[in-house]
């Protein structure tokens, strides 16, 4: 367990160092000062200055962050500095950490095709030479499913009825026909979870709420996608832009039902807690699964990052647009002001949801 939670800690400072490492490097390309670059956060354990700038390792394992001259205070005009920079390598800089995320996801997605293969979603109607499989997505709170012990990346192999019938399970309508005729009685499962096959008995509920099915699942049908080494590249990019276009998909389909106050059961935010949580999950089913589930989060964070809000990439970027569009920057301590406050507002949702993560562990 202990091992687990270094990966895990190990595996997220090393986005975020990697994330600011784009930032530091086309500062560096750009002549700009980078005044430091640190891993974690103050007080410092270790730094060591070469030319400009001070390498760091810090005590609060939360992140890592470069400081570079003039970008918190525009008025510093100095030579070298960001706000004396021209605008489009200010922009270029500002972008450097959220294209960090997309450049670790497609080598994760590169890798992974080339050694052994990655998993793409395909409807039922899919008849290509990979076989398919239904696996879990999600897994609903208080649910049948949850109760009984499924996970999310369980695989489903097998379903069976007390009365004996059974299904091979390859197609998401077949299982779902399947829990439908069979509600309220119990049907044995066999589940692939990792290397080991495990049959669990569960109920599906005759009453689901309301947007939730019997069993309280979301399902995907799955496809193992292998190429050749050399072909491997065309597969991480097309994997990249395939994942990027599916995060806003679903924020807007989030939002419109949560304006249309329909149910949303498969939806769980969560704060670090819970992504270790997540994470350490999908590391019992392999490095693979793991490494997958690093790439998807690096394309969360990108967008994320990207969102035009003060005190992420995306709000200095807004200023930045302002800039160019008003010709002149905005003032330095208006800016200021909006960046803390939404700092603020950031630090007080991660404390939300960190409270919520701990207490749906314990």
């Amino acid at each position: 367990m202990f091992l687990t939670i270094i990966i895990v800690i190990f595996s997220l400072i090393t986005l975020m160092s990697l994330h600011e490492l784009g930032h530091f490097l086309l500062a560096k390309k750009f002549g700009i000062v980078v005044e430091e670059f640190g891993i974690g956060y103050p007080p410092r354990i270790w730094g060591k200055k070469i030319k400009d700038t001070i390498y760091s390792v810090n005590w609060l394992p939360l992140g890592a962050f470069v400081k570079i001259l003039g970008e918190d205070d525009t008025s510093q005009k100095i030579k070298g500095s960001f706000s004396s920079s021209p605008l489009y390598q200010r922009i270029l800089v500002v972008l450097g950490g959220c294209f960090s995320f997309w450049v670790i996801a497609f080598l994760i997605f590169t890798f992974l095709a080339g050694l052994q293969g990655v998993n793409v979603a395909v409807s039922d109607n899919y008849n290509g030479k990979e076989k398919p499989f239904v696996q879990i997505f999600s897994v609903a709170k208080n649910s049948p499913a949850e109760k009984a012990g499924i996970q999310m990346g369980d695989i489903m192999i097998q379903l069976k009825s007390a009365g004996a019938e059974q299904i091979q399970t390859d197609k998401v309508a077949l299982v779902q026909s399947f829990i439908y005729e069979h509600k309220g009685e119990q049907i044995i499962i066999t589940l692939k979870r990792g290397k080991n096959l495990l049959d669990v008995p569960v109920v599906p509920r005759v009453n689901p709420p309301r947007g939730e099915g019997a069993l309280g699942v979301g399902l995907s049908r799955v496809i193992n996608e292998q190429t050749q080494w050399y072909k491997a590249p065309y597969v991480g990019l097309k994997t990249t832009f395939l994942q990027t276009k599916a995060v806003p998909q679903v924020w807007i389909e989030i939002i419109t039902k949560k304006i249309k106050k329909e149910p949303t059961p498969n939806v769980q935010f969560v704060g670090p807690v819970g992504l270790g949580s997540i994470m350490n999950k999908a590391l019992q089913y392999g490095a693979g699964n793991y490494l997958m589930l690093i790439a998807v989060i690096a394309i969360y964070l990108a967008i994320f990052n990207l969102l035009p809000l003060p005190a992420l990439d995306g709000g200095r970027l807004l200023f930045l647009v302002v800039e160019a569009i008003r010709k002149k920057p905005i003032e330095p301590k208006i800016e200021q002001q909006a960046t803390a406050v939404f700092f603020v507002l950031f630090i007080m949702l991660g404390l939300f949801l960190t409270i919520q993560d701990i207490w749906r562990l314990f």
